[in-house]
């Protein structure tokens, strides 16, 4: 087995070390966000590594697979974007259901308006922004969450429901995923 590089490496020295872990992400965050017919899960790891290849070392393994979760969500939103400006005028959104957990998917604007809305988060708490990407974009659970983050589990799990209450009042209303 090869050994894991410093660091402070980059995504390109990185990747082939962590790529289970990020094709994991990427099916989990396919999931979230019903990406799952639009993007191939490898796709999206490859498109996550390019916005990734430009960026300066990584402080540790949690700070490299948090900013890949953080790339992946931008391939997802911007592929929403797309397919938001291809059926402007076109009626009402499809939002898919997944029946094994009987969960509500966000459409593609429900995806945008929170993307949106966790980047002003940003500007009033950046651990609230910071919880929101991993829970939500990055389908973690509390102890992903925590782990990644650095905060405990109880801490996540409050900070999750401030966020959520948060997101729900700046989207007036809109449905935020409750896992």
């Amino acid at each position: 087995m090869l050994d894991m590089p410093s660091l402070s490496q980059t995504a390109d020295a990185l990747v082939p070390f962590l790529y289970d872990d990020l094709r994991r992400i990427a099916r989990r965050t396919r999931w979230q966000v019903s990406a799952g017919s639009t993007v191939q899960t490898t796709a999206l790891v490859h498109e996550a590594y390019l916005k990734l290849r430009g960026s300066p070392g990584f402080a540790d393994r949690q700070h490299f697979l948090r900013a890949a979760a953080m790339a992946m969500r931008h391939v997802l939103v911007d592929l929403a974007r797309e397919t938001l400006t291809a059926k402007r005028g076109s009626g009402a959104d499809h939002v898919p259901l997944d029946d094994a957990r009987g969960i509500e998917q966000p459409s593609a604007q429900l995806l945008v308006e929170v993307s949106e809305a966790v980047d002003r988060l940003r500007g009033v708490s950046e651990r609230l922004a910071a919880v929101v990407e991993c829970r939500f974009f990055a389908g973690y659970n509390d102890e992903e969450a925590a782990d990644a983050l650095g905060l405990s589990d109880r801490t996540v799990r409050r900070d999750w429901l401030k966020a959520r209450a948060w997101l729900r009042r700046e989207l007036d209303g809109s449905a935020v995923g409750s896992s």
